[in-house]
Formats: C-alpha cells, structure tokens, sequence
C-alpha cells in the first residue's frame, strides 16, 4: 500500500531501519536549520537543505523558492542517497510546514513519502548529534506533472479555489517580513498551513480537517490551488488536503514572492477575498 501522507511514530516504528529519515528544518528570519539540526536531530537522520536541495535560484520572475528543474531534483536526490525505490519520513520542528516541501515533491514525483505527524518536537526517544550522510545513488529524472502546478495565470482564472497557506496578518496585509507588496491574490482565502494543527503541533483529526476546507468551498469535485509566501508552506496545505481525503491540489509554486513581483496584478488586502 502506498504510504499516506501523515505518519506518526508508532508507524515510523513498525517500517524499520530501512526508511530514509530526512530533518528538513529551515526558518523565515534566517536562522541555521543546519546548526539546528548539528544540536540534535533523529537517530540516523540526514540534514536536507531548502535552498540548497528543495529550490532553484531565487528571482522576481520565478519567485524565492522555485521549484528544481527534474534533473537538478534528481541530482540532490542522488547526492542525498535517497533512491526512487527509498521510501522517506521527513519531519522539522514546525508541525511539518517546511518538511512539506521535501515530501510533497517526492510524492508529485511518484516516490513514497510521508510527514512525520508532530516532528522532532514531539519525538520521545533520545536525539543524536553525530551527523549522517547516505552513500549517493542514481535517482532518475522525473518531469513534474503538469496537473499539480499552476500558474499565475491559472490561479487569477477563477476557475479554482485559492487558498493562502500564509498567516492570517500577511493575507491581510497588515505584515509583510520578505516580499515587495503585501496583501493576497484576489479571490484567495485565507486558510495558514499552521491552523492545520492542534495547539500541540500534530496534525486536527481528520473529521476537523474536512470541515475546515469544506469552510472555504472544497469538496471531492473541487480544483485547488495552494500558494504561500515562496512555495514551501502551500505543500503543507496540499499534504493536509490529501491526508483530509480530498483529491490532490496544485501548487501555484512561484506563489507570493512572484505574484507580488509583478507590478501588473492586482493585490486584495483586509480579511475578505476581494474578488477580481
């Protein structure tokens, strides 16, 4: 059976050694998540970098976390030791917001993936600090699928519903820590990745999870679209989606940090989606 998007750690238990553990752990105002995994990480763990492993370079076209080209992808897989036949948890210490990335783009590009429900934040063994490195493999180049992205143009068609992963404030405007304008694409709703979890940090039951995208119009006929400040966090929003049992969303990867770059579409400010 394949691998569901969300894993706790009773099910991390039970498939043994042979699962790839990935610390993904990376921060908005600039902080290591590389020092911060060097002070404590999951026994046998690699470090994934988000710049390095999960992005493109940066630009005002593209966004600040493109996504990889297929065969750049491939290449971090490969120097990370992860095979296409490896199956991988990856978990951070931000209920999974960042991890997201590293998964959803495995499991876009048929690989077995999960989130690790709760993270290091809620792992009860004891933490190692040696680092781990993997011997390099061959993956293979894998397109992204057409039908799990979209563009700017496809998320200002209205022909989707748009949900902003970003905390409620930068919807609204009212903060904007890293890109030029603030606000939301018009007619998005306002939906923070992090409002998929419980005051703990794991994951609402799933029940909630159904009501709470059912609350902004999603239903098991419905075209989603995920977009976030730069294209990590919305996989998180797509992860929940599917963990709910709704059917895939897109990615609209270039996400805030391309929209507001582009001086020729509009910006929505206040609580509502501000139709078009």
């Amino acid at each position: 059976m394949p691998i569901p998007p969300v894993v706790d750690a009773a099910w991390l238990a039970a498939a043994g050694p042979s699962t790839v553990l990935a610390d993904v752990r990376w921060y908005l105002d600039g902080r290591s998540g590389r020092a911060a995994y060097d002070a404590g990480h999951l026994p046998g763990a690699i470090f994934v970098d988000v710049e390095r492993d999960l992005a493109g370079p940066p630009s005002a076209a593209e966004g600040r976390h493109p996504l990889l080209s297929p065969e750049s992808f491939a290449d971090a897989l490969s120097r990370l030791g992860i095979g296409d036949e490896d199956a991988v948890v990856a978990y951070d210490d931000d209920g999974g917001a960042v991890a997201a990335r590293l998964v959803w783009m495995l499991r876009a590009t048929y690989r077995e993936a999960a989130l690790l429900d709760g993270g290091v934040t809620h792992w009860s063994g004891a933490l190692e600090t040696r680092p781990r490195s993997r011997p390099r493999t061959q993956a293979s180049v894998r397109p992204w699928p057409a039908e799990i992205l979209a563009s700017a143009d496809e998320v200002a068609s209205g022909a989707h519903v748009v949900l902003d992963a970003r905390a409620a404030e930068r919807y609204r405007g009212e903060n904007e820590p890293v890109d030029p304008r603030a606000g939301h694409v018009p007619g998005a709703y306002s939906l923070p990745c992090r409002d998929n979890l419980d005051e703990s940090g794991r994951f609402l039951p799933v029940d909630e999870l159904r009501r709470r995208f059912a609350s902004v119009g999603v239903s098991a006929g419905t075209s989603v679209v995920a977009y976030c400040g730069s294209g990590v966090t919305a996989c998180h929003e797509l992860l929940a989606l599917e963990h709910a049992g709704f059917p895939p969303g897109r990615l609209f990867a270039g996400s805030w940090s391309q929209w507001s770059n582009d001086a020729s579409r509009a910006v929505a400010t206040g609580p509502d989606p501000g139709w078009p």
